[in-house]
């Protein structure tokens, strides 16, 4: 009888009660106070904006799985947090309509043309934004002006990247920026309420600190070194929606821990370039659906040890 080196354990080896609809329940929690300051800044437009972007979603997933053939999967609430999503990044004052075709893109085409939850390269939400703003330069009566990963048909705050002065004394300070602030998409009303949100995905381990801390700190000491303000670049835009609601996807982000860092650091290096020497609009959102086409490469240069796994003697 051969001999082999095996790693035996005792059972059970692997066991949690962690599924898919409590991993996107937990999501919708963090995203309560991000969607409670907006609705108080914007009122009845962020009602209007997320209820078509939730309503959308959900008929969506059930059309097309009935159209495929397949088992209706509403109850993992994957779809939801998408539609919800795509409203928060567009601006309070764009029609409900486009709020509509973005969800339409995120939830009919990339996630279920994909085949499902699980199989699409690139996130869905910002997929779904990005299409719906360039309808939306196309559409005569509707003027949208991209910022960070969030259109804005007011006065954002990236607006004040690159220029020479604070025009006249209307950029927003930083505490007004952390704490609360009007200009901008649904999404950027408070980093606080977004911080709460991603510390409670945090403390639920629905994600890991590797990503969003290797995004902000990329950007701040990047920032710093191309003489812009690190600290503005971080508290202005979707940066930090991005760096823990999007990037984080788990579906479209790597799996290992040193792959997250360098997948982070990609994402941060790409978001302060665009922003630096394209143009502060969308930067946040191309970023991380270009390290999305990363993941699959990233995954293949670190892959996780296998359960049991271990090295010959000699």
């Amino acid at each position: 009888m051969a001999n082999y080196d095996l790693a035996v354990t005792a059972p059970p080896h692997l066991k949690s009660k962690e599924d898919v609809s409590t991993g996107m329940r937990d999501v919708l929690i963090a995203l309560v106070p991000v969607i409670a300051v907006s609705i108080a800044f914007f009122r009845l437009y962020a009602v209007v904006n997320l209820a078509a972007g939730a309503i959308t979603a959900v008929l969506c997933e059930l059309i097309m799985r009935r159209i495929m053939g397949r088992k209706a999967t509403i109850n993992d609430y994957s779809a939801l947090v998408t539609g919800i999503l795509v409203a928060l990044l567009m601006p309070p004052t764009l029609p409900f309509w486009f709020v509509i075709i973005g969800t339409v893109v995120a939830v009919a085409i990339v996630k279920e043309l994909m085949g499902g939850l699980g199989y699409n390269l690139f996130n869905p939400a910002l997929l779904g934004f990005l299409v719906t703003s360039l309808l939306s330069r196309l559409w005569a009566p509707v003027t949208l002006n991209l910022g960070s990963i969030s259109g804005v048909t007011g006065a954002t705050p990236l607006t004040y990247i690159n220029s020479t002065s604070n025009l006249g004394g209307l950029r927003p300070g930083y505490w007004e920026l952390f704490l609360a602030n009007a200009g901008g998409a649904l999404v950027e009303v408070s980093v606080l309420a977004i911080l709460v949100g991603g510390a409670y995905l945090l403390y639920k381990r629905q994600i890991t600190w590797h990503i969003p801390f290797s995004i902000i700190a990329t950007v701040f000491v990047l920032s710093a070194i191309l003489v812009e303000d690190p600290l503005y670049m971080i508290l202005s835009g979707g940066l930090m929606l991005g760096a823990f609601f999007m990037a984080t996807d788990w579906v479209t982000s790597p799996d290992t821990a040193q792959a997250k860092i360098i997948y982070g650091v990609l994402i941060g290096v790409l978001v302060v370039v665009i922003r630096m020497y394209s143009g502060a609009t969308g930067a946040v959102a191309y970023s991380i659906l270009i390290a999305n086409a990363f993941t699959p490469l990233l995954n293949r240069l670190f892959v996780r040890r296998k359960f049991g796994e271990a090295k010959l003697a000699g």
